[in-house]
């Protein structure tokens, strides 16, 4: 059985849901329906509007397990993760150099 790709008719991305495909195609023509109460910042996705809000409320749901840091992002957990682990999986172009963020 086939899954129905809707595919965005600007870019190369596909989704299996039209209402994701409505959603990206936000990213396209600049619409940002999802104003933030405290100042003037908008956002074409409820989700990074709410993720947004976390600057306003100092939430940080992302705790790390291994010490007592927290973060209101996940992608910030998992870049202070590698701190822990020492895991550096960009390397440099120009030289032999390893990092655990992109650069």
């Amino acid at each position: 059985h086939m899954k129905t790709l809707y595919q965005c008719n600007q870019c190369d991305k596909a989704f299996s849901q039209s209402n994701h495909l409505k959603r990206h195609q936000m990213t396209h023509n600049g619409e940002k329906p999802y104003q933030c109460k405290e100042c003037d910042k908008a956002f074409s996705c409820s989700s990074n509007l709410m993720i947004h809000q976390r600057t306003h409320t100092g939430e940080k749901p992302y705790q790390c397990n291994q010490c007592d840091k927290a973060f209101s992002h996940s992608g910030n957990l998992k870049t202070h993760k590698m701190t822990h682990t020492g895991e550096k999986p960009y390397q440099c172009n120009q030289c032999d150099k390893a990092f655990s963020q992109k650069g």
